[in-house]
């Protein structure tokens, strides 16, 4: 996860144009996909496996921010629909609006990242 949220964070220095914009949608969408299955697999080692397993993506963001993984799981949320929308992008203002989603994502990844390393440092 870590060198994802670094290729992100790469990406989102440069100088955008449409191919940078491009590259920055599809590390935002591996990036997301990585966070959220840490967020489970951390939920599932912390809470056990039968409190997680079930949930939806909307309550596993609201329980990764009631143990203090996350901040706020609507942004979470909104990073899910996003993500949803990748595979959807025929044209600029989609393009666009998922690209200022991952600028927004980006901090929220990194937060997460440096949570998960304190809690696994013990």
């Amino acid at each position: 996860m870590e060198k994802a949220v670094a290729s992100l964070a790469l990406a989102l220095k440069q100088p955008k144009d449409e191919f940078i914009r491009d590259a920055v949608i599809q590390r935002f969408e591996y990036t997301y996909e990585l966070c959220w299955k840490m967020v489970r697999r951390q939920l599932i080692e912390d809470q056990g496996e039968a409190s997680v397993v079930m949930l939806s993506r909307r309550e596993l963001f609201r329980m990764a921010a009631e143990y203090g993984l996350i901040d706020n799981p609507q942004n979470w949320i909104t990073y899910h629909r996003a993500r949803n929308e990748t595979s959807h992008i025929y044209d600029e203002s989609k393009a666009e609006e998922v690209y200022r989603v991952a600028v927004s994502f980006l901090p929220d990844a990194e937060k997460l990242k440096e949570e998960l390393v304190q809690r696994n440092a013990d």
